[in-house]
């Protein structure tokens, strides 16, 4: 008997202690699963080719990109796998987790074949802007078709989570964001030089972002825009005074120093702000006035900040990715980036918040630089190319009205006339096909039926297929020779499907994320899966990327 309950007892305690053990996994586990971020930022540095990281890191302090690196997981080769790589495109496939096939943004214009007519990315006639009395600024991000994780985690929340997006460029404060988002604001220069909003928001500016336009801190940046260091120190970038760059209007050579005061009149009032270092500056002024204004990080709900740097990309185009210029933005957008840091340690909480930095494409370097190195580039003659399609199809189909638009590397067909005059489509995209693969700077010619009936898993012809969206895209696609650009012969440009344009940087950093960094392949659309599963929110509702489980601790 005295056995018997030795080993009831026994066993009654065995089983005791094992509910505890359960117990206690499970009160880990769910502290686990609540132990989300007080704020994800996402940050956007456009037009950032990947070298830049290695090309100027020995330049950096080590709060800004360093601290990004060193303490947080770098992917190293990280691509899009679509094109066009622009920014409307970029921005959205970034925070939607898919591609311009499925989020429909293709480019950052485009021809509408349904209204006939070209269409803005972020452009809303049915609203209109708020902070300014201009008639041009009616933006939203109504053409965006899916989901984006910042839309997911405020369903998630309940609308409680906040979402605030922020850039020079209204396309990329407004599609980050999303659809629900409580604010997206954007730098409107001329004779402004404030940041402003759309009625899709808001019907009035809050107050702190009044506050901030009345405290003349764009009127602070028009000032003398020098070297952040002895220029003689740049040694990663090329001469100062070259061929390869365009410069300010009113300044006869783009060397250092630039007047801004001087300069302003001839460069569209306070837009210049937007093609200097400044423009990165005062996005991380308004930045850091965002996060006390909304309170954004300061409870247990997560808040959501998409902050883009876009005058990277305007000193791209004027001045050349090897440019002087070029590596002074970088050197102090390096500064701006240990403020803003400094400022989420501060406001938010070391260990509370976190960031993935990365880039909505690359450049190409100036292809008449290229030349000068006798490196295979050139230039593609638009109008040349476009006369001599026309005079082919007058003489192929007796027709001079069968083409609609050319844009964006497509070609759109006027179906209209085609009925009329008894052609069929895949007749005329044939001939084109033929004809077009002899002109010297055209590599490939594609008719969309293509990328309709065939399914590719590599090469250029997977990433226009990720680019190609049914509805909205054209009839016949190019792709021009490596390195060939349709852009003036100074400065830079974007949009390929070469590594230059679809290699940028993606850094992870704070809570939640592992430090170590990787070359295995990532691509631009893991970014929302990632972020996503280390909320504990459900993907954005499109979304086409994989989850880097081994960038979450």
């Amino acid at each position: 008997m005295r056995i018997l309950l030795g080993l009831l007892l026994l066993l009654t305690f065995s089983s005791c202690n094992a509910q505890d053990k359960v117990l206690n996994r499970v009160a880990k586990s769910n502290k686990a699963i609540n132990t989300q971020p007080k704020l994800v930022v996402g940050i956007v540095v456009d037009q950032m080719r990947y070298d830049y990281i290695t090309r100027f890191y020995n330049k950096f302090g080590e709060g800004g990109f360093k601290r990004l690196i060193n303490n947080g997981f770098n992917c190293k080769n990280n691509h899009y796998n679509y094109v066009p790589t622009y920014t409307g495109p970029g921005h959205a496939s970034i925070y939607t987790g898919t591609t311009p096939k499925y989020h429909g943004i293709i480019a950052n214009n485009w021809y509408d074949k349904f209204i006939k007519k070209t269409v803005y990315c972020a452009e809303d006639e049915s609203v209109t802007a708020v902070g300014s009395e201009t008639n041009r600024e009616r933006m939203s991000p109504h053409r965006m078709k899916t989901t984006t994780f910042a839309d997911e985690n405020r369903l998630f929340t309940q609308m409680q989570g906040k979402t605030i997006g922020i850039s020079i460029k209204d396309r990329g404060a407004i599609l980050p964001a999303g659809h629900s988002a409580n604010a997206a604001y954007w730098f409107r220069g001329k004779n402004e030089g404030n940041f402003i909003t759309s009625t899709y928001y808001m019907s009035n500016l809050p107050k702190w972002v009044k506050d901030f336009n009345a405290s003349n801190t764009a009127e602070n940046y028009i000032k003398v825009w020098n070297t952040l260091y002895d220029i003689s120190t740049y040694t990663e970038s090329g001469t100062d005074l070259n061929a390869f760059e365009a410069g300010f209007k009113g300044k006869d050579t783009a060397v250092f120093p630039y007047d801004l005061a001087a300069l302003k009149d001839d460069n569209s009032g306070f837009d210049i702000i937007k093609a200097t270092p400044y423009g990165n500056s005062i996005v991380t002024d308004f930045t850091i006035a965002a996060i006390d204004g909304e309170q954004l990080g300061q409870d247990i709900i997560t808040d959501v900040l998409a902050v883009s740097f876009s005058s990277t990309d305007y000193i791209g185009h004027n001045f050349g990715v090897n440019s002087k210029e070029i590596q002074d933005t970088y050197l102090r957008l390096d500064k701006d980036l240990e403020r803003l840091l400094s400022a989420l340690d501060a406001k938010v909480g070391v260990g509370e918040y976190t960031v993935f930095l990365t880039s909505d494409h690359g450049a190409v370097e100036v292809p008449a630089y290229l030349k000068s190195n006798k490196i295979p580039s050139g230039y593609f003659d638009g109008k040349g190319f476009r006369k001599k399609l026309d005079s082919f199809m007058l003489k192929r189909f007796k027709a001079s009205n069968l083409i609609e638009n050319i844009s964006n590397s497509q070609i759109f067909l006027n179906k209209t006339a085609l009925k009329t005059s008894n052609i069929s489509i895949e007749e005329v995209q044939n001939a084109l096909i033929k004809e077009l693969i002899n002109y010297k700077d055209i590599d490939k010619v594609y008719a969309a039926s293509t990328f309709q009936e065939a399914n590719f898993t590599k090469g250029v012809e997977m990433l226009l297929q990720n680019g190609y969206n049914q509805k909205r895209s054209g009839d016949v696609i190019l792709v021009n020779n490596p390195a060939v650009i349709s852009y003036p012969k100074t400065g830079s440009t974007h949009g390929s499907s070469l590594n230059y344009d679809t290699h940028v940087p993606l850094l992870f950093y704070g809570k939640g994320v592992k430090k170590g960094s990787t070359y295995s392949r990532t691509e631009i659309t893991d970014i929302a899966p990632t972020i996503s599963a280390l909320l504990g929110i459900s993907f954005p509702n499109g979304a086409t990327g994989s989850v880097l489980e081994f960038v979450i601790d």
